[in-house]
Order: C-alpha cells, then structure tokens, then sequence
C-alpha cells in the first residue's frame, strides 16, 4: 500500500548528439480516443490497479516529492519497473522529471529516462521552469525527447514553454491559490495564450484539490489535468450515482431468473 493513497539498473547507453525515435504507444484505451486526456499524479501501485482498468487515464504523472511519498526511488530501475507496471494497463504515458541541478545534469538524466520507452509507454521527461530547466528542455527537445515544463506559476512562464517547444505546461492550481495568487484565473490566462498560438503545447493543469476544481476549469476551455487517487475517486464515487447503481442491482436480483 503507499502513503496517502485515499487521502488527499543501470543506465541504457546514448549519444546526447543523435536524435532518437520516441515511442508512442499502440496500446489502445478509451481516453486516447479523446482530445481530454487525463493523468493520474502517482507513483503507488495500488492506486494504478484501482484507477487505471476504468479507461479514463491517458497516462500518469510523477516527480521526486511523489516518488517519496510513495516510497519509490529516483532511479532508472525504479522508474523502469513502473513502466513495465503501467505496460500492462490501460496507460499510453509515463511522465517522470529529470534530476539533476544543472541544465547539463538535467539533460544527461532526461535522455537516460526517455531511453525507458517502449512500443507500449512513451515516457515524457519534465524539467521545471528555471533557466537551467529551459535550457535542458531546449536540448532533449533537440534530441528528440517530449518534454514537460513543470511548476508553472505564472502566465509568462507559458510563453516560454511555447517558445522552446515543450509538450506540455503544468501550472500548480492549488500552490498558486495557497500563495495568495488567482490559481483559476491564472490558468485561464494560461489556457488562452496556448489556444491562440500556433504552437501545440497543452497545459497540464495540477495540484488540483477536488474533481470540482477539474470541471470548473474544463468549462473555460482546459482539457489536460493530472490529479491524485484521492481526487480520482471523487470522479467516481457521486453519492446519488452509487445509490442508482445499488438500486439497479437490487432489482436485477428480485426478478432474476
């Protein structure tokens, strides 16, 4: 079991100056299908094997805060044997933050772990938005690694993810609010810079606090969000729709045959 979690080997051989084939996923789940996708912010087991079989996850999430909640480790075995996990679910992609405190150690990292994909998991690298982060992302985006810029706290960072190419953007809705900043408005800024650009960056809208939180941004346009177990569940727990479904099963019983 990992903490928290219905509250709230060695390195493969590179070469930083060739360009690499990512591997994106042929497996097929529902929530590929869709323009939304949606990612579990975890690194626990157990929270794979409950959430991800519903289809509704496009991929997960991870960082070394998450990593050490879950009692996991920021090693390329480690983060190899979650691939595999995933390889058996219903999951196209794994999302894991290069370490390292400079732009060089970052990008070493980052095509280290972007070497862990396979036909069935594309691993997207993230780095955070620092200067040191931009620079490691201009360099694996340059070999070819999708790359996520992370702890967004501002729309100007944004435009800076555009710039260089990033895949993603990934605003921290409720470390903003708890800064005292306007987390929603925000990101909703952030929303309307990416759509009228030219570019394909998705905001990846995180640390968000109830599935409530997810909706309400997904009515002014966001459609890419990673969130905990904890918020997961709210996804499927509505009082009224268990007390339907327990109904509907309690019927099925009195007149079956």
């Amino acid at each position: 079991s990992c903490t928290g979690f219905f509250l709230s080997m060695a390195p493969a051989p590179s070469s930083p100056h060739s360009r690499r084939m990512i591997h994106v996923s042929a497996a097929s789940s529902s929530a590929v299908h869709s323009s939304t996708r949606l990612f579990l912010d975890s690194a626990c087991r157990d929270a794979f094997r409950a959430y991800l079989p519903a289809g509704t996850f496009y991929g997960v999430t991870t960082n070394p805060l998450i990593l050490e909640r879950d009692q996991g480790k920021c090693t390329l075995e480690y983060v190899s044997n979650l691939r595999d996990e995933l390889a058996m679910m219903p999951c196209e992609e794994l999302q894991v933050q290069a370490w390292g405190e400079t732009a060089k150690d970052m990008h070493e990292c980052g095509l280290r772990l972007a070497d862990l994909a396979t036909d069935g998991i594309r691993i997207v690298v993230k780095v955070p938005a620092t200067r040191q982060g931009f620079e490691a992302c201009r360099l694996l985006i340059h070999d070819g690694v999708p790359v996520t810029v992370t702890a967004v706290y501002n729309p100007q960072q944004v435009l800076a993810a555009l710039a260089v190419g990033a895949e993603y953007a990934a605003p921290y809705l409720g470390r903003m609010n708890d800064a005292g900043r306007d987390g929603f408005g925000n990101i909703v800024d952030m929303q309307s810079i990416v759509e009228s650009s030219d570019g394909d960056t998705r905001i990846l809208v995180a640390s968000l606090r109830s599935a409530r939180e997810l909706a309400s941004l997904a009515a002014e346009g966001c459609d890419t969000f990673t969130f905990s177990p904890a918020v997961a569940e709210e996804l499927f727990t509505d009082p009224l729709t268990m007390t339907a479904a327990a109904d509907f099963e309690a019927a099925a019983k009195r007149i079956g045959g």
